[in-house]
């Protein structure tokens, strides 16, 4: 059986939104925010992601794995790549505050603004998408993509894409779990990388086998429904409120200002003098 991630039923502004507009804004947040480097602009949208995320009420006791897992990706697969490496960018000057000991990296203040930008990006984009898996009922996604004007075949692929992730970790707890009843521990694994990758073969061959013939009974169940031979009807209905087209219009008039800010030349990278003085 597939599953998705947990939703959260409650009566919030956020949950009452079309599920449709909550994904438009998301696409004019993330082709708005992905525009800049300045990182006074990168908190501007910081600070809507995280009222969008308050307005949704949701608990933090609910939500803490996802935020742990974002921190982590910002802030050590982002920041501390971006701090060194900084995607590439070059500046015509840098300022270094000091050298790491045996590695001989150099800090420099434009590293340091260049990676909390990155990370103030990153993390506001996966607010908002972690605030629209929380607040949405799974049995809307297909057909609110099939709304935005997606085909039948798009709409319930990204359907399936959307609920393959939570299956597959519901999968492998189970797995897990069942070795462990058998006597597998595998907090006791030892050796090197390969060694390590070997021993998890009783848990990565279930899985593995288990999501191939899963995959395989979602599509057989398709073809016995005929899937894609006529024009699919979905049972739930959507339709736009006041509010879902005001929030509609404001993330078009966001993507749209953001594009003009841009196009004029403004939202470059932005070092703050007294880091420079540093």
């Amino acid at each position: 059986m597939l599953v998705t991630f947990k939703y959260l039923a409650k009566d919030t502004p956020i949950q009452r939104l079309d599920p449709r507009a909550k994904f438009i804004f998301l696409l004019c947040f993330l082709f708005s925010v992905t525009q800049f480097w300045d990182l006074r602009l990168l908190l501007i949208f910081f600070g809507i992601a995280m009222g969008y995320y308050a307005l949704a009420q949701l608990p933090f006791r609910e939500t803490r794995r996802a935020w742990f897992f974002m921190v982590f990706f910002a802030v050590v697969l982002v920041g501390i790549n971006t701090l060194f490496v900084r995607g590439g960018r070059r500046f015509e000057t840098e300022h270094i505050l000091f050298r790491l000991p045996l590695l001989s990296l150099p800090l420099t203040a434009e590293g340091v603004v260049f990676s909390a930008g990155m990370i103030a990006r990153m993390l506001s984009i996966a607010i908002i998408a972690l605030t629209i898996s929380f607040t949405t009922n799974p049995q809307l996604y297909g057909v609110a993509f099939r709304r935005l004007g997606l085909p039948d075949h798009f709409a319930f692929a990204i359907d399936l894409a959307l609920r393959f992730v939570p299956t597959l970790a519901r999968d492998f707890s189970l797995t897990l779990d069942a070795q462990r009843a058998r006597g597998y521990e595998v907090e006791r694994l030892r050796g090197g990388p390969i060694a390590q990758i070997r021993k998890l073969a009783p848990l990565i061959v279930p899985v593995t086998i288990g999501a191939i013939v899963g995959g395989e009974d979602v599509v057989n169940a398709l073809d016995l429904r005929c899937f894609g031979v006529t024009k699919r009807t979905w049972l739930h209905e959507l339709r736009y409120t006041c509010w879902d087209k005001a929030v509609i219009t404001l993330s078009l008039a966001m993507l749209a200002a953001s594009t003009a800010v841009n196009l004029l030349g403004y939202g470059d990278f932005w070092l703050p003098t007294w880091v420079a003085a540093l």
